[in-house]
């Protein structure tokens, strides 16, 4: 009977550690937090030999009694395998699960209560249809001004954000593939902005599609990738830089199409004359108010806790007036300006979550927006389109470029030893860094 009940309490610490592990990783956490997570819950119930294998869509769970009962028998095992679909991000479950983590490593929280509360947050509500419908257009509208647009550009990619979100909500999202439905994500997104370009609403078409299409940009599995490959994952981190790579090809195509439909529609493709940036909203407060409005509106597209949104935007604004400063004030290189500015927003993030006791993935994924670089991808598309094969080639290796010191600069700021930020050394292998 004692046997029995031995096996029983690895079953059910096991399984509750796998259902923090599913939650965590199905909302958008990175495989070292699952793995942390998952092994913290384990050992304190006892369970010290447990092992997790987690990949970006699975996790495989064994664990043994630490000690064999010397009345014979061998050691109890448990084993379970899971796959796990990559949804809809939602960071306010990563951040429950956290912290739910820390409760029952201190002890306040045991075995059935963690139980049900992981079954609490796994049916928590995401966040209203209309509260995201608005997040998609203030971030469009935002960041609209971010890469050069003017008052009305910000207007009419506010519509477009509005629009593209209340269709991915309401079809895309349910009836598409995730190829079919990220290229026609980008191919309405497109298609209205050419379609109130054409009728005067708007003055800087390009500006107006780049803010409009940053709402599908895939930052979650581009910046989860790295910190997977930064902590050695290698399969995870290129797994989804794989999945990132293929959201931007969907972005491009969608793109392309567009621009082909309109130009065999009206007889010749809108001939666009390159980046511009309008000289009302060029100014370094207008600038990084926009990064706020942009980052903070992201927050909520990603499902991140209301009481970070503000912190969110604020890191995101700080990283950007950094990068103006060192581009327009200083002189500076746009690609050293880039790693500066992302080894800023990586170390911010991880103070703020010392501070605000969550991941510092949840400021980090909203605060690197500004510098992902929307547009380099948009120029390459357009060029590419329009037959200018030395210039898509130019502004393709510039978004490259663009993309890999982002890489660096959040490798360089997870290379910091955790003890600089909360102050001491910790007891456990934590999950905030």
């Amino acid at each position: 009977m004692q046997k029995e009940q031995t096996k029983a309490d690895l079953s059910e610490v096991l399984e509750v550690a796998s259902e923090a592990g599913h939650i965590l990783l199905e909302n958008g956490a990175e495989i070292s937090r699952v793995e942390d997570i998952m092994s913290r819950i384990a050992s304190h119930f006892g369970v010290d030999t447990s092992n997790f294998f987690v990949l970006s869509n699975g996790i495989f769970t064994t664990g043994t009694i630490d000690k064999v009962r010397k009345s014979g028998g061998q050691a109890q095992t448990y084993a379970n395998v899971e796959f796990i679909p990559i949804r809809s991000i939602q960071l306010s479950k990563v951040v429950a699960v956290n912290r739910l983590s820390y409760d029952i490593a201190y002890g306040i929280c045991s075995l059935e209560q963690a139980r049900e509360r992981l079954r609490i947050i796994r049916k928590s509500p995401a966040k209203p249809q209309w509260e995201q419908i608005l997040g998609s257009a203030f971030g469009a509208a935002g960041f609209a001004i971010v890469f050069g647009g003017g008052w009305m550009d910000c207007a009419a990619a506010f519509v477009v954000g509005a629009v593209l979100y209340f269709y991915i909500l309401l079809f895309s999202s349910r009836y598409l593939s995730k190829i079919v439905g990220g290229v026609s994500n980008a191919l309405l997104a497109t298609l209205l902005c050419v379609f109130f370009y054409r009728i005067g609403f708007g003055e800087s078409l390009s500006n107006m599609i780049i803010g409009s299409i940053m709402p599908l940009i895939p930052g979650v599995p581009f910046v989860n990738g790295v910190r997977d490959l930064a902590n050695s994952d290698y399969i995870a981190g290129l797994t989804r830089l794989t999945d990132a790579l293929l959201g931007f090809f969907c972005i491009a195509l969608g793109v392309a199409c567009s621009f082909l439909l309109d130009g065999w529609i009206f007889g010749g493709m809108i001939t666009l004359s390159g980046m511009t940036v309008n000289p009302a909203t060029a100014g370094l407060f207008v600038q990084t108010l926009a990064a706020f409005v942009g980052t903070f509106a992201f927050a909520d597209l990603f499902g991140v806790p209301r009481a970070q949104y503000l912190t969110s935007g604020l890191i995101g604004a700080i990283g950007w007036a950094l990068y103006l400063l060192l581009v327009q004030f200083a002189g500076g290189s746009p690609t050293i300006a880039i790693i500066l500015s992302s080894l800023l927003i990586c170390i911010l993030s991880r103070v703020a979550a010392v501070w605000q006791k969550c991941p510092a993935q949840v400021f980090l994924l909203c605060g690197i927006f500004p510098l992902v670089p929307g547009a380099g991808i948009f120029w390459c598309t357009y060029y590419l389109v329009s037959a200018q094969l030395p210039e898509a080639l130019s502004t393709g290796f510039g978004a490259v470029k663009a993309a890999v010191a982002i890489v660096l600069g959040i490798i360089l700021a997870m290379e910091l030893p955790q003890r600089i930020f909360s102050g001491r050394k910790p007891r456990v292998n934590h999950s905030i860094h």
